[in-house]
Parts: structure tokens; sequence; C-alpha cells
């Protein structure tokens, strides 16, 4: 989570693999390194702030207005504070014919919370997005870089249950 009072910067690590990032790309394109960088900076932050944003900006020579466009159109960065486990639903047609509507009101409900909520406990964030590109297999929903397919409401259950032990 970010914090106001403490300034935005890249730990050493970061800021030498956001370095090494840059250096990829001819002088006057460094704007290329700017999905890698805010990969970066979610990581370290848990999410892409404005002010994140402004410091990924700066280290591109680039305006803060570019960096916003980009951060904004992907749901992969996340541009408020989320849970632990960001799990991302696809309510597309194709998962919604195959039971995705009831499917995705059990996990609502077993959360207890509803579309852009984050749990109490700090552990799952729900987001709705457009297709996730696994129409044969839905419903659908990814956790990270995992795809949970065929999901019903006892994969649903069981697939929280083991998510809330860490």
């Amino acid at each position: 989570m970010t914090d106001t009072t403490t300034p935005i910067t890249f730990t050493p690590e970061r800021l030498a693999k956001a370095q090494e990032i840059i250096a990829r790309y001819p002088a006057g394109k460094q704007k290329s390194a700017l999905l890698p960088l805010l990969h970066l900076a979610q990581e370290q932050y848990g999410w892409v702030s404005s002010d994140v944003m402004d410091y990924v900006a700066g280290l591109l020579s680039i305006l803060p207005i570019e960096v916003y466009e980009v951060a904004s159109f992907y749901t992969m960065f996340h541009l408020d504070p989320v849970g632990k486990h960001v799990i991302e639903y696809c309510r597309t047609g194709p998962c919604c014919l195959m039971g995705g509507e009831d499917v995705y009101g059990h996990l609502k409900q077993k959360l207890g919370i509803d579309t852009g909520e984050t749990t109490p406990d700090g552990k799952f964030t729900l987001k709705e997005v457009e297709c996730l590109a696994a129409c044969g297999w839905g419903p659908v929903f990814q956790i990270r870089e995992k795809y949970y397919m065929n999901l019903t409401n006892g994969k649903v259950d069981e697939i929280i249950e083991e998510l809330s032990k860490d």
C-alpha cells in the first residue's frame, strides 16, 4: 500500500531492474518500457497509485497522463488498493451461458463482498473483467497468472478455502 508520507521510489533492486529494462530501448523510445515498469511498481506497492504512476513517468521522461492512460486501460493494473488475491471473474456471454452468473453469485455470497470490494481481512478482491479467452472452459476466473476453469459452486468453495490458508 502506498503511504503518502514516504517518497515513492523503487527498492535498489527494482530500480536496477527498471534501468536494465529502459536500456533495452533506443534513446527517445524509453516509453516502450512502460508496461514492465508498471508491473515492477505493482509488485512493490500492490497497486499503482497516481503517485506511483508519476514516479514511473519520471523514470521514463514522459508525461504522467501517458502512464495514466496505459494503467487505466489494462485490468491487470490495480488503481486502488486490493487484497492479497485478486479474483478476476469473466462476465462475458460464453461464461454466463455456461452457468457463470450462478457461480459468480455464489462467489460473492461466499466472500461477503460485491464486485470491486475487498474482504475485511484483506485476502480477496473481486473484479469483473471482459473475456479471459477461455470460452470453452467457462465459467472462468483468474488469480494472478492462474486460470480456474469449469467452475462450480463446489470448486469455488475449495479454491477459496485453500487460498484462505495463506
